[in-house]
C-alpha cells in the first residue's frame, strides 16, 4: 500500500469526522438528540473535555497536558506510518495505523482550535462559527464534539443478577464521534490480526 492512499484514508475520515462536528455545532442545541434507526441509532450532541468517549483528565492542567500529548503523537504516527509503508508491512497494518492516526487528528482539531472557532452554544442557543466576539476558549482549550450514540438495550436487570439485578440498565451508553470510532476500530483490528499483520509484505 502506497503512502499516498494512507493520507487519502486519512483525509476521507478527517473530513466526515470534522464535516459531521460542525454540523451538529451550529444545527443542534446541547443535549438535543433524534433517532436514526429506530431508538437504538441517535444522534446526540454532547462535549467533553477529555479523551474518546467522554472519559475526562485531570482538570484544566490535564486537558492541556491531553492536546499536547495528542499533538506528539499524530507528529510520530505520520512517522511511524510511512516507515510502515516504507518497510512493506501488511497492508491492513497500515489501514489500522491510518485509522488510527486520522481519529487522533480528528479529536486533535477540537482540542486546538474548537474554542477559538465557535461560540459556546448551550442548551437554549446554537454555537456560532467565527462569532464577532471570539470563540468561547483559547487555543488548547477546545472541547471534543461528540453525537453518536447506541443504546442497543434500555430496561431492567433481572434480579437475579449479582449486584446490579433490578438495575436501569443501557447498553451501549457511550456517546462517540467518528474520530473515536476509526481509532477503534484500528486498536481492535490490530488486536485480532496481530499475527497476520506484524511482518514486511514483499509482494506488490
Amino acid at each position: 500500500m502506497k503512502f499516498r492512499s494512507a493520507l487519502i484514508l486519512i483525509l476521507v475520515i478527517l473530513v466526515a469526522d470534522q464535516t459531521l462536528k460542525f454540523w451538529i455545532k451550529t444545527h443542534m442545541y446541547m443535549q438535543e438528540e433524534f433517532n436514526v434507526i429506530g431508538h437504538w441509532f441517535r444522534i446526540h450532541f454532547i462535549e467533553n473535555e477529555g479523551m474518546a468517549y467522554g472519559i475526562s483528565f485531570g482538570g484544566e492542567w490535564g486537558k492541556v497536558l491531553l492536546t499536547l500529548f495528542r499533538l506528539v503523537a499524530v507528529v510520530i504516527g505520520f512517522f511511524f506510518l510511512k516507515k510502515l509503508v516504507r518497510e512493506r508491512y501488511h497492508k491492513g497494518l497500515i489501514i489500522c495505523g491510518a485509522l488510527i492516526l486520522a481519529g487522533a487528528m480528528g479529536n486533535l482539531i477540537d482540542s486546538l482550535f474548537y474554542g477559538l472557532l465557535f461560540s459556546a452554544g448551550g442548551y437554549s442557543e446554537l454555537a456560532r462559527f467565527l462569532p464577532p466576539g471570539g470563540g468561547y476558549a483559547g487555543f488548547l482549550h477546545g472541547r471534543v464534539v461528540d453525537m453518536l450514540y447506541f443504546p442497543l438495550y434500555e430496561g431492567y436487570l433481572p434480579r437475579w443478577i449479582p449486584f446490579k439485578g433490578g438495575d436501569y440498565f443501557i447498553f451501549f451508553q457511550p456517546v462517540f464521534n467518528i474520530a473515536d470510532a476509526s481509532i477503534s476500530v484500528g486498536v481492535i483490528a490490530i488486536l485480532l490480526f496481530q499475527k497476520r499483520f506484524f511482518h514486511r509484505h514483499r509482494g506488490s
